[in-house]
């Protein structure tokens, strides 16, 4: 059996770690650094990085922590948002990335996908789909942080883009997202069936046990993580107060009054995959 990779996805907005509902309304968690580097020495298999607000300047703005960050984790890293051309993608791995997230680019632009897996190889090239369920039941894909409809459905853009050369996809449901009500078994599931590279669920998880069904039934080949990682780390941190300490801007009142969610069941990464392991899941160590 494959191995499932355990991936924490940190949203950034400038230089703050940043968690929503549905990609929308942010919160304010921390410095992406400091958490980055506590789920590398908790044993994250990789991690991504997605620039949130990339698309407002038409650029995406982590160059800097790409680079601190590459100096003090060595598992792969994913850099997303705002990624437009070549050059940019190039800018993006020489600033220490191991891989780039395509999504609005790629949908207005599908050569890229191709170009860009043969200059830099297809398992550098991750297609981003931010799905969102119709009241049709139709899976239509988003843009700019799920603001903006294409009028592309879903399952026939997985298969182009696995056409095209991408090396994995990485799914996610927009409207889970955040939510804590479970992954998208339906929309991950056939996904997974219709192409041969990799999928990453994103978008749902509430609790473990979530973890475990999009893997079995949704047939994920790895999942991606935020709120559950995200709090746990959280709580723990309150007791000494570290991650106030790095607070840059925002509205962080929720953290420091302990509100942090209701919904979610928070757990770490060495919880998660002992629980998998527990379950008949192969994990990394």
């Amino acid at each position: 059996m494959k191995n499932i990779r355990i991936i924490p996805r940190l949203d950034i907005k400038g230089p703050n770690l940043v968690k929503g509902i549905h990609l929308e309304g942010l919160r304010v968690l921390g410095s992406p650094e400091d958490f980055a580097e506590h789920y590398y020495n908790a044993g994250a298999d990789e991690l991504i990085y997605m620039d949130v607000v990339a698309s407002l300047y038409g650029r995406n703005g982590l160059m800097d922590i790409i680079e601190k960050t590459a100096k003090k984790i060595f598992i792969p890293l994913t850099v997303g948002g705002g990624l437009r051309t070549l050059e940019d993608i190039k800018n993006v791995l020489r600033a220490g990335a191991d891989k780039v997230s395509l999504n609005t680019i790629a949908i207005k632009n599908p050569n890229i996908i191709l170009e860009a897996s043969r200059r830099f190889g297809s398992s550098t090239i991750v297609v981003s789909i931010e799905a969102i369920k119709q009241n049709d039941g139709k899976y239509m894909a988003f843009i700019e942080n799920a603001r903006e409809s294409t009028g592309v459905e879903v399952f026939s853009w997985a298969k182009k883009v696995e056409e095209l050369g991408a090396g994995e996809i990485l799914l996610t449901s927009v409207n889970n997202e955040g939510t804590g009500s479970g992954y998208d078994i339906e929309l991950t599931r056939k996904v997974s069936e219709l192409v041969s590279i990799p999928v990453i669920a994103n978008g749902g998880a509430g609790e473990l046990e979530d973890v475990v069904n999009v893997i079995k039934q949704g047939k994920a080949d790895a999942v991606s993580l935020a709120s559950m990682v995200h709090y746990d780390y959280v709580k723990k941190s309150m007791v000494n107060g570290s991650l106030l300490k790095n607070q840059a801007e925002g509205n962080i009142d929720f953290l420091k009054f302990g509100k942090i969610s209701e919904k979610i069941e928070t757990s770490g990464i060495e919880e998660i995959k002992f629980y998998l392991k527990d379950k008949g899941i192969n994990c990394r160590k």
